[in-house]
């Protein structure tokens, strides 16, 4: 994934900086918008963005789509790794390309929805 540099919402510049700045609490590294607040969790021990950049209303979903995703997969009592592939499979995406903390809106609600149908 590409470090993020310039804010898709709204232009303004993105740094790299301690999440307590919009969390309260240190979960570590974001990337942060300074103008909108739109941001990403970082890999532990790197600078690797966990995903695209996310305005409030898209982080909240994505929360949404992974307490359903992760529920889905253990229920199934499938590894996290075979959860994700089931998924790569019914959204018709690669592997690789199938990462909650990249999707949208929409294929979050379509993966919400195909795990509810599934369960």
């Amino acid at each position: 994934m590409k470090i993020p540099t310039i804010c898709r919402y709204c232009g303004g510049k993105v740094i790299l900086t301690d999440s307590s700045k919009i969390y309260g609490k240190d979960y570590g590294k974001i990337y942060l918008c300074t103008n909108c607040n739109a941001s990403t969790g970082v890999h532990k021990n790197s600078e690797k963005p966990l995903g695209t950049l996310a305005n409030s209303i898209l982080r909240t979903k994505r929360k949404e789509t992974h307490q359903v995703f992760d529920r889905f997969w253990k229920e199934k009592k499938m590894s996290r790794t075979q959860g994700y592939k089931w998924l790569s499979k019914q959204m018709g995406l690669p592997f690789r390309a199938t990462h909650i903390g990249c999707f949208e809106i929409e294929e979050c609600q379509k993966v919400i929805d195909l795990c509810n149908k599934a369960a």
